[in-house]
């Protein structure tokens, strides 16, 4: 596969096309991102900042600066600087929400099992939801109590309803 010229905070995929908005997005929830250290993740910054410093050793490559690149986005939170939490970051959603879902839909479901997983299924959400947030411009924590306990009772109370 190779690897177009490095650009910093720019995709390595031409987003005009289907397949390059495909790729760039498989690239971000790749889930191999999740089993990156601190050191690895340290590197990978330490990297991208003598990229922009323009003082990076010559024989680094196009493909390990790409690659640095994707493991700190997908990792660090552009806003704040600081590490998402594993469950909560994008490469995260499918390996952390496929027990729920399975849960979701078990069969035969008592009236607690039915409340634990919508509880659960909704939590997960509002934690993706928040560890993603825009911070750049403040929120008030009421609001995402607010969103946060709606989604739960309306989840709650369909599947109530209807079992």
């Amino acid at each position: 596969m190779s690897y177009p010229p490095f650009e910093l905070g720019k995709s390595r995929y031409d987003l005009n096309t289907y397949w390059g908005r495909f790729l760039h997005f498989m690239n971000i929830i790749d889930p191999r991102t999740l089993l990156v250290n601190d050191k690895k993740l340290n590197e990978c910054r330490q990297l991208l900042e003598q990229y922009e410093s323009k003082t990076l050793p010559a024989n680094v490559t196009d493909k390990e600066l790409w690659e640095a690149q994707k493991t700190v986005q997908a990792i660090v939170h552009p806003d704040t600087g600081k590490k998402i939490f594993m469950p909560f970051r994008m490469a995260g959603y499918v390996p952390f929400g496929t027990p729920i879902v399975v849960g979701l839909l078990l069969p035969d479901p008592t009236l607690k099992q039915i409340i634990f997983w919508q509880w659960f299924n909704q939590s997960h959400n509002a934690g993706v939801n928040y560890a993603n947030r825009n911070a750049t411009q403040h929120t008030p924590v009421s609001k995402f109590a607010i969103g946060y306990l709606s989604a739960v009772t309306v989840s709650v109370s369909i599947a109530v309803s209807i079992f």
